[in-house]
């Protein structure tokens, strides 16, 4: 048969490796969603944070660990509170309103995983879409292919979004500092009472190691 002449030649994997880019994308955005970010629990006590010690050392004597003003938790370094999880969150990087959920230590490499993939779907998709297309001036060219060209537009659109946000995630990630710390650095007492303009900051690779691995 067709299918059988179609997958002895190899034209069926494709497909079913883009199917499956699809799916892991989907199970990938439930899993960063609906897992815990990193939220600072009641027990806990500040100065937990595997690695944490060596930073403080680095930090002026007068900045204390306090105490959150809204959940009244011990908020260890790095770590705020976010508003809409009303949790405090460690190593909090942002909240995400596409997930519904806060990043931060525990999701965010998963969620750079994420943008990976979702990046390589659209990439993907884009050039399924761009190889259907073909250009001609005429009204009834443009009554059949509107619905490819507009698909192809709306996923370009999105491919831009995810290639900003995750290489702006791998900026930060290789400089060890998030989101917010780099927004708010002026705001922030750790960061703005300190000698150096970036504590955490060890090198590209070994700060890369140790969020990855």
């Amino acid at each position: 048969s067709d299918l059988q002449k179609q997958e002895e030649r190899g034209e069926l994997l494709q497909p079913l490796i883009f199917v499956l880019l699809v799916l892991c994308s989907i199970l990938l955005y439930f899993k960063v969603s609906l897992m815990d970010p990193g939220f600072v629990k009641p027990e806990e006590e500040e100065g937990e944070d595997k690695g944490q010690g060596v930073v403080i050392l680095q930090l002026p004597g007068d900045i204390k660990l306090r105490r959150c003003g809204y959940c009244l938790v011990k908020q260890p370094m790095r770590a705020k509170h976010c508003q809409q999880c009303q949790r405090c969150v460690r190593r909090y990087d942002h909240h995400c309103p596409w997930l519904e959920n806060c990043v931060g230590e525990r999701n965010h490499p998963l969620f750079i995983v994420y943008l990976s993939v979702q990046l390589v779907v659209l990439l993907w998709g884009g050039h399924v879409a761009w190889s259907g297309l073909y250009f001609e001036q005429s009204q009834e060219w443009l009554q059949h292919n509107i619905f490819l060209l507009v698909s192809f537009l709306l996923i370009l659109i999105f491919t831009i979004v995810v290639l900003l946000l995750l290489v702006s995630h791998l900026y930060l990630i290789s400089c060890n500092t998030t989101t917010w710390e780099f927004m708010s650095h002026h705001r922030i007492s750790y960061l703005r009472h300190s000698e150096l303009e970036n504590p955490f900051d060890q090198g590209i690779i070994l700060n890369l190691w140790r969020f990855f691995c």
